[in-house]
């Protein structure tokens, strides 16, 4: 039987459906697709394998993704693992598994990736709505993200294979469909090109749904296709981060706080029923407390009411790791004002 244990986000909820398929037949493997967004995650990833160990003592252990990409030698060390792929090599996983194991770190440079794994899945597991990989890395370098280190340069999945995606899990029952990526939003060459194209090709299509979107790279086409397309699901997530425009510039964030406020009008207006998410980090390098209030004050004026709220965790790497830190009962706090404002604002 192969396990494979997911952590962190959509894209690697897409892998990890695309390793079981890949490894179904295989005996006693439990994969661990881990997360390196902040050090807690990467914790959290450790402290994961050693109860897996515990649980399964005959299991063969291999740990990629993201914080096997990071940090190869940190789970190479761990007496529990037996094999660490980078997320490169995960594309490749079942060579590795059908051959004896000759060392236990194979974990190459990212950047030298400009590929995708091509295999196309066929569901997921216990889930009604089914996730699309439409790219993959980013060319962006906002100072708190370790991400773009994790999975490398941008680069887009071609039009005409998630094409074939979405109808092949259309095919096997699936209604919901998001479309998801590390950048989504840079897709090339355009996101809302290739909105336009999968709508005109599957007009069938139920829902039509995104994971998080850049404020900063809505444009208007895609707000036209917004009004003009009923089957696109009316919740949109975006990644904003703070309400503060000093603290956003900090963040090399690409929007502002007014072009959130614009944004969702402007969706409002086409689609009143829309509602809005959000990711924000609480307690970001210098932030102080009036700079945390104009968060509170933005997810009022937008109605933001779907928070992922996360209090800052310094990631070893990064531009804001070496920025003068808040104390960390005050991200904490800081964090659970914001969850309880989130709870406030009806849908």
């Amino acid at each position: 039987m192969v396990e494979v244990v997911t952590l962190g986000c959509r894209i690697n909820a897409y892998e990890s459906e695309v390793l079981k398929e890949k490894l179904a037949g295989l005996d006693k493997v439990i994969v661990v697709n881990t997360c390196a967004v902040t050090g807690e995650a990467e914790r959290q990833c450790r402290q994961t394998i050693r109860k897996l160990r515990r649980d399964n003592p005959g299991a063969k252990i291999i740990v990629t993704g993201c914080a096997a990409q990071i940090a190869p030698a940190k789970f190479a060390a761990m007496e529990e693992v037996d094999l660490v792929l980078g997320n490169k090599e995960k594309a490749e996983i079942e060579k590795y598994l059908t051959a004896p194991l000759t060392e236990k770190t194979i974990v190459g440079d990212i950047f030298d990736y400009d590929s995708y794994d091509r295999y196309l899945i066929t569901g997921f597991e216990g889930r009604q709505r089914a996730f699309v990989q439409i790219q993959q890395g980013c060319d962006h370098r906002c100072t708190y993200c370790i991400v773009p280190y994790a999975r490398g340069n941008n680069r887009s999945v071609p039009e005409t294979d998630i094409i074939r995606q979405i109808k092949e899990l259309l095919g096997q029952g699936f209604a919901e469909i998001c479309l998801t990526g590390v950048d989504a939003c840079s897709y090339r060459p355009s996101f809302s090109e290739l909105v336009a194209h999968i709508l005109e090709q599957i007009p069938d299509l139920p829902s039509l749904q995104f994971g998080s979107l850049d404020p900063a790279a809505v444009d208007k086409r895609f707000i036209e296709l917004i009004r003009r397309h009923p089957n696109i699901h009316p919740h949109f997530h975006f990644s904003i981060q703070s309400g503060d425009n000093l603290i956003l510039k900090r963040m090399k964030r690409r929007h502002t706080r007014e072009d959130v406020i614009r944004l969702c009008a402007a969706i409002r207006r086409i689609r009143p029923e829309a509602t809005f998410g959000a990711d924000f980090i609480c307690g970001f390098p210098t932030e102080t407390d009036e700079q945390f209030q104009n968060t509170i004050k933005l997810v009022r004026e937008a109605g933001i009411n779907k928070l992922h709220v996360f209090p800052y965790s310094e990631r070893r790497g990064t531009p804001a790791a070496l920025m003068p830190q808040v104390p960390v009962e005050v991200r904490r706090e800081r964090a659970r004002l914001l969850r309880q404002e989130g709870e406030t604002i009806d849908d």
